[in-house]
């Protein structure tokens, strides 16, 4: 039971349910309306409020923002909101004073692993309806709506965890899914598909080498969402990544291995940061702030419609309807400065309270459009974002597009800012496909994309090099698939990319062909390699390392299956890959000739006659980027005038085979009257492919080196 209640008219900042000594203060915003109503709830699945107050425009407003404290409300309480005013769509107001509202600022929601959103029962309408915003004519049936929860001081014991800081030449980034990396039965974890279950999953991170965790969303969204089915199997499908934000404050229960009713998630989620933090491990967390779950005016009023739509979301001419540049419906409203200081509230919160290493924006282009929806030059958002006294050490890492703009190379906001880079992806897709006249694309990937990011005074580490990403083929789709297979989603394999560049290499799909199994693996190893030695900030997909499947489909987006699920079994059955991506990644490591700070200049910064990097051809010539190659060759010096390291690193010879046939490569001399050693050559068979630190096999002198088909060969030599 909830105590005896006393209402004052409280404060108007902070925004949301803040826990005070008396009790709780409560402010949300919203310009247009015109009377707002708090209800309370004793149980998470209580359909109607134990208590209602109306917050009076004279008394509990002040400028856009309602408010009022509630003496006896603590820690724990669970809420919702109603909001009148004009219901006049084609002006772009949508409010209905029947539906319950989810606070925006809420740092949590009710509804733990085992509670189905049941939306439809909250409104009493058919979503699709063109009624659905008059539809709703009562407060009863609020039994599937979660709520919100007031979340105060939790006491959590940091044990004084700090932000890891580590600069993004010296990252590595491993993404991947919270519920795919630990839900199959083979993981072998105590807390499958929970935060606990990633940090149950430090050893393999640590082996492995990476130094920074991006998780697909984890805040709250609802997986139920979709009323589709599996075509072969009958499953429902569900918003399996989570890319339809319901509160941004929030994370999922979903995830949490200790409930979700009474906000346990939060505690969840910060003992999964301190664990990853103590390892040495930073957390960088996927944001989808483009758009939300509300969708088109056909969809759920759930928050933002509800509370301002006008405001939220950016309107076509006729307001009735919204502009869609993210695919999914809707498109927030980003650069008005109401919706700024909500996402820049929010970022502050992930990384001052849930202690967040930095964040990859969703579809980033849309945050550079204005009201309007034309994109900006210079967008207030990301210069706000980049210039934030309290989210300067936070990494920053744009998808620089939406599905009307592109701005790879060029996303505003300052050099702050990282971008992925499906250049890159493509340009080394095709080039190991066996695609001539790539020889000058992939140079100018490997030396860190210089045509991108040099003019705006990035550096190279600004390119986030990715082969693959949750969209798109795994690894091993990528070599094993001509074509995605998506029917499983139910949309009749329309939906995800078509422009793979992939290849089967004679099947389609799993074979026990070992001359098939031996190229597969041969690529997978030149794809790991050439990830690790680009200049740039390398990104491997989770469970590209033991070649996990999602049997091809490229977009599983709904799959909360086998299709998903990392089966660990494959860690085994592909060792040999396990191994060499452990020691690539190494090699990285060791070397700051692969992480530099700067840009090549093709000069000789220190003259030892070596350039800092030096392009051949096969023949030992000054590369000729003949439209026909498949080969290239080149050299890195390592001396710290070249590198900007603080002490000198060791030499580097890289020889790259893409065609069907083995190519005799003509070695330039080793600088410094030193010899060429041998440190990976993917040609051979494991455990020969590479060599760890120290255990380079040193080569007789030799003007030539055989490299075969569709192989890697690197070498170095010592000081």
């Amino acid at each position: 039971m909830i105590p005896l209640i006393h209402p004052t008219p409280g404060q108007p900042l902070p925004l949301g349910a803040t826990v005070t000594a008396e009790g709780t203060n409560f402010a949300i915003f919203s310009r247009h309306a015109t009377r707002v109503w708090l209800m309370l709830f004793d149980q998470p699945m209580a359909s109607t409020p134990t208590h209602e107050f109306e917050l009076h425009p004279l008394d509990n407003r002040t400028g856009d923002i309602w408010h009022i404290h509630l003496s006896g409300v603590k820690h724990g309480q669970l809420y919702l909101y109603r909001m009148d005013g004009p219901y006049q769509p084609e002006r772009g107001h949508r409010f209905n004073r029947h539906k319950p509202l989810l606070d925006p600022y809420t740092r949590a929601l009710t509804g733990g692993p085992n509670f189905h959103w049941d939306f439809s029962r909250a409104y009493g309408y058919d979503r699709n309806s063109p009624l659905a915003d008059l539809s709703f004519s009562t407060t009863t049936h609020l039994a599937g709506m979660p709520k919100s929860i007031v979340y105060g001081d939790d006491g959590f014991d940091w044990q004084g965890d700090r932000p890891l800081n580590r600069p993004l030449h010296e990252t590595i980034i491993y993404e991947t899914h919270v519920r795919s990396l630990t839900y199959h039965p083979s993981a072998g974890v105590n807390h499958p598909g929970t935060y606990m279950g990633v940090v149950e999953k430090i050893p393999h991170f640590k082996e492995l080498g990476v130094t920074a965790i991006e998780l697909l969303p984890v805040h709250q969204f609802d997986e139920w969402e979709f009323r589709r089915f599996n075509p072969k199997t009958g499953e429902r499908l569900r918003n399996y990544w989570g890319y339809n934000t319901l509160c941004f404050f929030a994370p999922k229960g979903h995830y949490s291995h200790l409930g979700a009713d009474a906000g346990q998630q939060v505690v969840a989620f910060k003992e999964m940061v301190r664990a990853l933090h103590q390892a040495g491990l930073e957390v960088i967390l996927d944001v989808v702030f483009n758009h939300t779950v509300e969708g088109n005016h056909l969809g759920p009023t759930l928050s933002f419609r509800g509370i301002d739509n006008s405001i939220y979301y950016i309107l076509a001419d006729n307001p009735r309807y919204y502009q869609d540049f993210t695919g999914v419906a809707n498109t927030v409203n980003a650069n008005h400065p109401v919706v700024q200081d909500f996402i820049l509230d929010c970022l502050r919160y992930w990384v001052l309270e849930m202690h967040v290493d930095g964040f990859r924006f969703d579809l980033a282009t849309s945050l550079t459009r204005q009201p309007g929806g034309h994109i900006s030059g210079n967008p207030p958002l990301t210069t706000r974002i980049a210039e934030d006294p309290l989210l300067r050490t936070a990494k920053l890492i744009a998808e620089p597009w939406d599905i009307a703009g592109y701005q790879v190379g060029r996303f505003p906001g300052g050099v702050r800012w990282a971008e992925w880079n499906d250049k890159y992806r493509d340009d080394v897709r095709r080039f190991w496909r066996g695609d001539p006249g790539l020889t000058g694309a992939l140079a100018t990937r490997l030396a860190g994309s210089a045509d991108l990011y040099y003019a705006d005074g990035r550096p190279p580490n600004a390119s986030i090099n990715y082969v693959t990403a949750h969209d798109g083929f795994t690894l091993n789709d990528l070599v094993s698939y001509n074509t995605k297979h998506n029917e499983a989603n139910g949309e009749h394999n329309q939906d995800g990319s078509s422009n793979n560049s992939s290849y089967n290499y004679g099947v389609e799909g799993p074979t026990t062909n070992p001359q098939v199994e031996a190229v597969r693996s041969r690529q997978v190893k030149n794809f790991l390699a050439t990830l690790m030695l680009s200049q740039g900030t390398p990104m491997l997909l989770g469970g590209d390392e033991f070649r996990r499947s999602q049997q091809g489909n490229n977009n599983a987006y709904c799959q909360h299956n086998e299709i998903s699920w990392y089966d660990w079994r494959l860690l085994e059955k592909h060792a040999d890959v396990f191994r060499f991506a452990r020691h690539v990644i190494a090699l990285r490591q060791a070397h700051p000739v692969f992480r530099r700070t700067t840009f090549f200049t093709g000069h000789d910064l220190d003259d030892d006659q070596f350039r800092d990097v030096h392009w051949y051809g096969p023949s030992g010539l000054d590369a000729t980027w003949d439209p026909a190659s498949k080969w290239l060759m080149f050299t890195m010096d390592g001396s710290c005038q070249e590198t900007g390291a603080a002490s000198n690193d060791v030499d580097f010879l890289v020889m790259l085979n893409s065609d069907i046939r083995a190519r005799l490569f003509y070695l330039p001399p080793a600088p410094h009257n030193g010899r060429w050693r041998l440190v990976l050559d993917t040609g051979q068979p494991s455990p020969l492919d590479i060599h760890p630190p120290g255990k380079e096999i040193e080569l007789e002198p030799t003007i030539a080196y055989p490299v075969k088909a569709r192989s890697i060969v690197v070498m170095l030599s010592k000081w």
